[in-house]
């Protein structure tokens, strides 16, 4: 059994993020300022690990990188959005790809944001997600 790493600062009524990102360096950036915001953190570094925990673990959010080993982020976009399991979660893509056609792939595929990677710090990624979540009507 896959083992899942929970990262969290010790908040009661923690919401949940999964980070699908196989640049570990960045993760670990990431997941530290969204833990410092107050978040749980779920890692995944592959594409079908992501799949796997997303329906498992039933975060709030996903943040999801496009070019990862395994298979593609839109791929992965696209199977989270056909899973009833999945298909309400809000999705914001964190990528290095930051053309115009695949930005409006991705807001095309269901993700609510398109970030690219050399444009924002991790803290803004943390800001970002709670504006995010604070615009959604109660999730679990």
């Amino acid at each position: 059994m896959d083992k899942i790493l929970r990262y969290t600062n010790g908040h009661m009524e923690t919401k949940k993020i999964l980070s699908i990102e196989d640049d570990e360096f960045l993760s670990s950036l990431v997941s530290g300022k969204l833990i410092e915001s107050g978040f749980s953190v779920i890692t995944a570094g592959t594409g079908k690990d992501g799949l796997a925990k997303a329906e498992l673990e039933h975060p709030n959010l996903i943040l999801l990188d496009i070019m990862l080993p395994d298979m593609g982020g839109f791929e992965i976009l696209q199977s989270l959005k056909a899973n009833p399991a999945t298909k309400d979660i809000p999705v914001i893509i964190l990528s290095n790809l930051g053309g115009r056609d695949e930005i409006e792939k991705g807001v095309a595929l269901g993700a609510s944001s398109y970030l690219i990677k050399s444009n924002i710090l991790p803290h803004e990624v943390a800001e970002m997600v709670q504006n995010q979540l604070a615009s959604i009507p109660h999730t679990n």
